[in-house]
């Protein structure tokens, strides 16, 4: 469906650490497993299917805006528009509990395994920290909105070169930060909310960057032997930047890619596909390989560091998000929401699991998808 791509999940400060930096072959997709029936996947009867009903309804407001032959995900893998639109159709009202849900989803969809090999899921979440829309003497680290002369896909100003002043009195500043390490990772995670120091909160998003390599700072870590590759997470790597100031900015800037930020009004985040993400219900997806809108089964386990350590974490979630380290058909980041319970469980995510692509009845019946 529609697409418009945001920069870096937080995942990519940790690969290619655990080996998924590629990208997989082109499409056409291999010819699927033999579809299951909903009932049959792993934790069907124990989620609370209604908690997604609000993405997929986002993801179905997509449709009107397509016509019926456009193909869903790549050579058309999940059919087309056309055969989305009963579907769609058929979702049933906000506050549906999960009997009638689940009674939904059996009745439209079949699942398909995506290749045998287990995959690699991390989180992301959106950043919440203090600001100010003016610069004073607590907030002197500047987020800027998206230069006039910035050209899409083409080199700009490394961060090195806009940290040196690149962009002084050119009247860019968006708001002020206090903390270096909180806008490089606003930057990361492309959005986020900033509590004022004027009073109330905002929510920015990304506008642009500067088309520049992305370079993993965690990766950085474990190779000068800071970090061990079984401790890296987003919290340990922000605990080692604000240990070690002198070289926490050298550090920063050997990532030369910078991201621009505009204020973005309502709910949000808002995701690749053009609507907000639901917490822990939006999955960021390889969206050269996998269809961005559909639905999927998740079946890995809750991260070290949460209450719920080590215990399956199985879910319907939507394709609702891309990331420049999501590369593979078994390959996702979770979005967990805002703040700092979602940084605990987005920080620490780098589990093993699989992904099922929820497929519409006419589609699955096809034995190819896009057949």
């Amino acid at each position: 469906m529609i697409c418009f791509r945001r920069p870096a999940l937080w995942a990519a400060l940790l690969l290619p650490l655990f080996g998924c930096a590629g990208h997989e072959a082109a499409p056409p997709a291999p010819r699927p497993a033999a579809a299951l029936r909903l009932a049959d996947l792993p934790g069907w009867d124990a989620d609370r299917q209604s908690q997604a009903l609000a993405a997929l309804a986002m993801s179905c407001s997509v449709l009107p805006r397509l016509s019926d032959a456009s193909p869903v995900g790549a050579d058309g893998m999940a059919g087309t528009v056309a055969d989305w639109r009963p579907v769609c159709a058929a979702v049933p009202a906000a506050g549906a509990g999960d009997a009638a849900v689940r009674a939904f989803l059996d009745s439209q969809f079949q699942a398909v395994a995506l290749g045998e090999a287990p995959g690699l899921f991390t989180g992301y979440y959106e950043p919440e920290v203090s600001a100010s829309r003016r610069r004073s003497p607590r907030f002197t680290v500047p987020l800027y909105r998206r230069p006039a002369d910035l050209d899409a896909g083409k080199p700009y100003l490394t961060r090195a070169q806009i940290e040196a002043g690149g962009l002084r009195n050119r009247r860019l500043e968006l708001f002020w930060l206090a903390d270096a390490a909180d806008a490089f990772f606003l930057q990361v995670q492309g959005s986020g909310r900033l509590r004022l120091a004027e009073g109330g909160t905002v929510r920015i998003g990304y506008a642009g960057d500067n088309g520049r390599p992305y370079t993993a700072i965690g990766r950085l870590l474990v190779e000068r032997g800071a970090l061990t590759k079984e401790s890296v997470s987003l919290q340990s790597i922000r605990d080692w930047l604000h240990a070690h100031p002198a070289e926490a900015g050298p550090l920063m800037r050997q990532n030369a890619r910078y991201v621009f930020f505009k204020e973005v009004p309502g709910a949000g985040p808002i995701g690749a596909q053009g609507v907000p993400l639901t917490p822990g219900r939006s999955l960021a997806i390889d969206a050269a390989l996998l269809p961005l809108g559909a639905p999927f089964w998740l079946d890995t386990t809750y991260p070290a560091g949460t209450p719920e350590a080590g215990r399956p974490l199985q879910r319907l979630v939507v394709a609702q998000d891309v990331g420049a380290a999501i590369k593979g058909r078994q390959r996702g980041d979770l979005y967990w929401g805002s703040g700092d319970q979602a940084m605990r469980y987005a920080g620490n995510m780098k589990q093993p699991g699989r992904l099922f692509l929820l497929l519409p009845n006419a589609v699955a019946a096809r034995g190819r998808p896009g057949a």
